[in-house]
């Protein structure tokens, strides 16, 4: 572990459970979250509570961001008590946030002129994989940065890869979530047609499970998807929904066909539309099942 404390910004289903394991893995921890329960809980879990990313980092030696967005982040960084104006030279961001690439170059660039190294550092896996420590780390950036973070990527995670220089991390992000949203959307209509013809669907999803459709999209959303159990959310469907989008982006920028990735994307907008935005992102099955006439959730 290098020297030093650990800053943590961006507290919510993915940061707050990172959190916890980089605690238990003796980790000095110093957060921020402008959610005030969040910051609660994190001093409940032995983390120091600070009033700013800025102030967050002072005396630490890396930072790890998990926020929503690449434009919050690129605040969190660049903008007013953001980490660029914190006088933190030497300091190592690793940036967990799903975003385009161009912004993580963008801000890695912007960040270097302070003397801060930056690395998009995407992770594959929700806030139930997190809260198991079983993340799957990938890191756009430098070797001495893939080094140094290990450290960080072997408390939050059961691998990492250093996939190439800034901007790759946040690439391979998308390519991956391209095919897992592609899998979900394919199991939520599998299940309802399974459903319609009066199949048990607890069997079904076993069949499937032991078939060549396997994919881990079963077995992360399997359940949910067959009990119609879409509360208490591993990962927000509005959150998948902005992903779809970047994904559908970055796949027309390059001139790849996007038909799957739009049926997804569209799937998903319309469960934001009506009233199932905060659930877990199963909830396309919810979506799927609406527009067979056998709805669940009102």
């Amino acid at each position: 572990m290098s020297g030093g404390a650990l800053a943590v910004i961006g507290l919510g289903l993915m940061g707050s459970r990172m959190s916890r394991h980089l605690i238990a893995a003796g980790h000095q921890l110093r957060g921020f979250d402008p959610d005030p329960a969040r910051m609660a809980e994190f001093e409940e879990k032995g983390g120091v509570v600070t009033t700013s990313p800025a102030e967050a980092v002072q005396g630490c030696w890396a930072a790890l961001l998990s926020l929503p967005t690449s434009d919050v982040s690129r605040e969190v960084c660049l903008g007013d008590d953001g980490i660029g104006g914190a006088g933190a030279t030497g300091l190592f961001v690793y940036d967990t946030t799903t975003g385009r690439p161009g912004d993580a170059i963008e801000i890695a660039g912007s960040l270097a002129e302070s003397g801060v190294t930056y690395s998009d550092t995407t992770v594959s896996g929700n806030s139930e994989v997190a809260e198991k420590g079983e993340l799957v780390v990938m890191l756009g950036g430098s070797e001495d940065a893939y080094l140094k973070g290990r450290a960080i990527f072997e408390a939050i995670g059961r691998s990492h890869h250093h996939v190439g220089p800034v901007g790759t991390a946040s690439r391979m992000k998308l390519i991956v979530n391209h095919a897992l949203t592609i899998h979900r959307m394919a199991l939520a209509e599998a299940i309802v047609v399974a459903e319609l013809a009066g199949m048990d669907l607890n069997t079904t999803l076993e069949v499937l499970k032991d078939s060549l459709a396997y994919s881990k999209a079963m077995d992360v959303w399997g359940d949910r998807i067959v009990s119609g159990d879409h509360e208490h959310p591993y990962a927000r469907l509005r959150q998948s929904h902005k992903d779809a989008r970047l994904i559908v982006e970055h796949g027309l920028e390059l001139g790849a066909t996007m038909d799957l990735a739009q049926v997804a994307r569209a799937a998903l907008a319309e469960g934001e539309e009506t009233g199932l935005a905060d659930m877990d992102n199963s909830s396309v099955a919810e979506v799927v099942r609406r527009r067979a006439g056998i709805g669940r959730v009102e």
